[in-house]
């Protein structure tokens, strides 16, 4: 594992986080890159040899992160804070290196409760993980 870029990865998003969506430690750490378009959420990071397992791929939990991470946001945007209530994660395939993107669209987008799907791919679109979820909506914070 390349420890300074670990290190280098570590430091950037402590000195650079906001307890906000999009800008929370763990998407700094990752360095996901966060986009909007078309009732979609897409999310988009270089895979870093610190983020693997020990066989050398994609750990199966920062894959289940960026897909919970894309449908929370996606509901954020469209009808505010939400909450999981269950997620099925399927991996299909070991990414090892690139650019991977993770998109995410309702299936169902209710008042009070919401199912969505999220997709995480490589550079080349083959599917490495996807997630189907189910979501509650919550009140925002009064302030």
């Amino acid at each position: 594992m390349d420890e300074q870029a670990a290190r280098l990865a570590f430091e950037n998003a402590l000195a650079n986080y906001e307890q906000d969506f999009g800008k929370f430690f763990l998407m700094k750490l990752f360095g996901f890159e966060i986009q909007y378009e078309n009732e979609t959420c897409r999310i988009e990071f270089e895979l870093k040899d610190f983020m693997f397992n020990p066989q050398g791929g994609l750990h199966g939990g920062i894959s289940a992160l960026v897909l919970d991470i894309s449908m929370g946001h996606l509901l954020r945007k469209t009808s505010g804070p939400g909450t999981t209530l269950e997620m099925k994660v399927q991996y299909l395939s070991a990414a090892r290196a690139g650019r991977l993107t993770c998109t995410s669209q309702f299936i169902r987008h209710g008042r009070s409760v919401s199912f969505l799907r999220s997709e995480l791919v490589d550079a080349d679109g083959e599917m490495i993980a996807f997630a189907t979820s189910t979501w509650k909506s919550l009140k925002p914070k009064e302030v």
